[in-house]
C-alpha cells in the first residue's frame, strides 16, 4: 500500500516522538492511499496491505489535533482503470475511528495511477495559492504511462511552496530512481523501507523533515511474554540425529530450531513446527562449533527459550579396493553410520564438494556395492553427510580400462541368428548389441543384457549392410569392444571357399544340379540339403563329395525355403551355403 500525504507523521510511537515539541504546521494534510493490486505481496509472512493498515492506524492515533486531515485512494475499485482515483475524506477535523475504519475498508484491486493521484492531492490542497507538502509511500512505480518526475518539477514551478517526501516501501533497487526524483525535484527527502519496522522509522525521518508534532499518547505497556523451556544433549556429532524436548506448546506454528550460538533473532536453521508435540528429532549441522537450540514464537519470530549444544566433528572412515575395472561392481565399507541418509560415492579425484557420482545411502549398514565409472583414471571414495553434503572421509581408487574381446560370424543373412561370444563379463547389466557401423557412442539397437553369460544369440537386422557387434558398459554406455558384421540379403549365398553355384528356385520334387569350384583338404567333405533354419550340421539328406565338382539333388515336395550347404565335417566348418526356394 502506498501513502501520499500533504503532511504525514510517524506511526511509531517512540519515546523521542512522544516527547517531541516542535512547531505546529499551518497547512492541512491529505493522505493519498495507494490500493493497487501489488499491495497483496508479502513481507516476512504478512501482506503489505496489512502492514500499511497498521502503520496508518498508528499514524492516525498519533496525529496532532492541529492540522486537518483528508484521504484520497486509488486502484481500490476497478482493475486496469487508470482513472480510479477517489477523494474519500475531505480535509477537516480528524475523526480517528472513522478515518481508520475507512482505511481498513479499502481493498487493493487495480493499477497505480501514481502521477494522477499526486496531482489530484495537490489540486485538493490548492497548491498554487498555499504551501503544500506531499508524502508518498510507494511499493511500486507508475503503471499508467505518466511521468511523476516531470509532474513533480511542474508542481514545484507552479506551487507557492510545494514539497514532496517519498518513502520507497519494498521497492526493487532499479525502481528507486523513478521515485527519488519526486523528492529531489521538490526539495523533499527519499527514504527506502523494506519491512514494517523500517516503514515506521522512515516516517519518523519524514516527520522530522516536515517538523510536524505527534499527538502524545500514553505509552502501551509491553505485553507479558509466555514462558517456555527447551532441552537437548550437551554434545552431538556433526550430521547426527538427536532428540529435543520442549515445554507445552504455546501455538502449533511455533518453531524449534538449532542455530550457531549468537545467531540473529529470527534466524532459522533446521527447524520443526511443534504442532501439539513436546519432543522431536533434529540433525546436527555439518560444521563443528557451539550452537543453541531455540523455541521461537511464530508471531514475531521471538525467541522464548534456548539451550546450548556443542557440535563435534565425526570420526568416519571409508575403504575400498586400490584398483577396479571400468564399469565393474566393487565392494566398499565404512565405519558406523552417522545418519542413515548419509551417502557413500565414487568421484573423480578432486571433484567439487557436494558432487555425487554412483552412490548409495548408508542406511544402517557398514558395507555396500558401487560401480566403477566408465572412464579410466584416479578417483576417490567419499563418505558424505546428508546434512550439508559435507565430505567426512575419503579413500583413493584407481579405475583401469577393461580388456574385453568379442567375436561373431563375419557375415550373416538378414534376420538370421547371430551367435556372439565375449571373453569376460564386467557387469551383468552390460549389453551386447548390433548397430550400423560407426553409430554414435551410447546408441542401442537390438540388445541383450549379458548377465553371467559369455555367449548369446541375437537376430541380424533386416536391412543388408555393414554393422558391428558391440560390448557396451551399463555405466556411461561406453563401448569396450566391437567386431564387424556384414548382413547380406536373406537369400544370398554365404561362401567360405566352396564357391557353390545353386539355382535360386526349383519345383517340388524336381532335381537340381549343384556345382562347386573350391573346398578344403579335409577327408570328410559333404553336400547337404537342409531346411533354411535347421542347425548347421543338421540336414534332410547329405552326400559325400568325390572327385566330381557337381551333384544332382532332388528337392522336397513341400514348398518353402531350403539351403544347400558345403560341409567340412572334419574341421566342423561350413565352406558355403545357398538358399533354394521350392515353389
Amino acid at each position: 500500500m502506498k501513502l501520499i500525504a500533504s503532511k504525514v507523521v510517524s506511526t511509531a510511537i517512540s519515546g523521542a516522538a512522544l516527547c517531541a515539541a516542535t512547531a505546529l504546521a499551518a497547512e492541512d494534510v491529505v493522505i493519498v492511499y495507494d490500493a493497487s493490486g501489488s499491495m497483496w505481496g508479502q513481507i516476512d509472512g504478512a501482506s503489505k496491505i496489512e502492514i500499511a493498515r497498521d502503520v496508518m492506524a498508528d499514524l492516525v492515533n498519533g496525529w496532532d489535533t492541529g492540522p486537518d486531515l483528508g484521504l484520497i485512494a486509488y486502484g481500490h475499485r476497478r482493475q486496469g482503470d487508470c482513472s480510479d482515483i477517489e477523494t474519500l475524506i475531505a480535509p477537516g477535523p480528524l475523526d480517528r475511528a472513522s478515518f481508520i475504519s475507512t482505511v481498513n475498508a479499502i481493498r487493493p484491486v487495480g493499477k497505480t495511477p501514481l502521477t494522477g493521484a499526486v496531482r489530484q492531492a495537490a489540486e485538493l490542497l490548492s497548491y498554487r495559492d498555499n504551501p503544500a507538502t506531499v508524502v508518498l509511500i510507494s511499493d511500486g512505480v507508475e503503471t499508467c504511462n505518466a511521468d511523476p518526475c516531470a509532474l513533480s518539477a511542474e508542481l514545484e514551478r507552479q506551487g507557492v511552496n510545494f514539497t514532496a517526501h517519498v518513502v520507497g516501501f519494498d521497492l526493487e533497487d532499479e525502481a528507486h530512481a523513478g521515485l527519488s526524483c519526486i523528492a529531489k525535484n521538490t526539495g523533499g527527502v527519499f527514504v527506502p523501507a523494506g519491512n514494517a519496522d523500517e516503514l515506521h522509522a522512515a516516517l519518523d525521518h519524514v516527520q522530522a523533515a516536515m517538523d510536524v508534532p505527534a499527538h502524545v499518547l500514553e505509552p502501551k505497556p509491553e505485553p507479558e511474554l509466555p514462558k517456555a523451556h527447551i532441552t537437548g544433549p550437551a554434545r552431538v556429532t556433526t550430521g547426527a540425529a538427536f532428540e529435543v524436548s520442549w515445554s507445552e506448546p504455546i501455538d502449533g506454528r511455533d518453531m524449534v530450531t538449532i542455530l550457531p550460538m549468537g545467531a540473529a533473532e529470527g534466524a532459522r536453521g533446521d527447524y520443526h513446527r511443534i504442532g501439539d508435540k513436546t519432543e522431536g528429532r533434529f540433525k546436527a549441522p555439518a560444521e563443528p562449533g557451539l550452537y543453541e537450540l531455540r523455541y521461537i514464537l511464530d508471531v514475531g519470530s521471538k525467541t522464548l527459550a534456548t539451550a546450548p549444544v556443542e557440535v563435534i566433528a565425526a570420526e568416519v572412515s571409508v575403504t575400498g579396493p586400490a584398483r577396479v575395472t571400468t564399469g565393474a561392481a566393487f565392494d566398499v565399507s565404512w565405519s558406523e553410520p552417522i545418519d542413515g541418509r548419509d551417502m557413500v560415492t565414487i568421484l573423480p579425484m578432486g571433484a567439487a564438494e557436494g558432487t555425487r557420482g554412483d552412490y548409495q545411502r548408508v542406511g544402517n549398514k557398514t558395507e555396500g556395492t558401487l560401480r566403477a565409472p566408465a572412464e579410466p583414471g584416479l578417483y576417490e571414495l567419499r563418505y558424505i553427510l546428508d546434512v550439508g553434503s559435507k565430505t567426512l572421509a575419503t579413500a583413493t581408487v584407481e579405475v583401469i580400462a577393461a580388456e574385453i574381446g568379442i567375436a561373431g560370424p563375419g557375415t550373416v543373412r538378414a534376420e538370421s541368428d547371430v551367435d556372439v561370444s565375449w571373453t569376460a563379463t564386467i557387469n551383468g547389466r552390460d549389453m551386447i548389441t548390433i548397430l550400423p557401423m560407426g553409430a554414435n557412442e551410447g546408441t542401442r539397437g537390438n540388445y541383450i543384457r549379458i548377465g553371467d553369460r559369455s555367449e548369446a544369440r541375437l537376430e541380424a537386422p533386416a536391412a543388408p549392410g555393414i554393422y558391428e557387434i558391440r560390448y557396451i558398459l551399463d555405466v556411461g554406455s561406453k563401448t569396450l569392444a566391437s567386431t564387424p558384421l556384414e548382413v547380406v540379403a536373406a537369400d544370398a549365398p554365404l561362401d567360405e571357399g566352396a564357391r557353390l553355384t545353386v539355382p535360386a528356385t526349383a519345383a517340388p520334387g524336381k532335381t537340381i544340379t549343384v556345382t562347386w569350384a573350391g573346398g578344403s583338404d579335409s577327408n570328410d567333405q559333404r553336400i547337404s540339403l537342409a531346411e533354411k533354419d535347421q542347425a548347421d550340421f543338421g540336414w534332410i539328406t547329405v552326400f559325400a563329395i568325390g572327385e566330381e565338382k557337381f551333384m544332382d539333388i532332388m528337392m522336397p515336395d513341400d514348398p518353402g525355403l531350403y539351403e544347400i550347404r558345403f560341409l567340412d565335417v572334419s574341421n566342423r566348418v561350413i565352406l558355403g551355403r545357398a538358399v533354394v526356394e521350392v515353389k
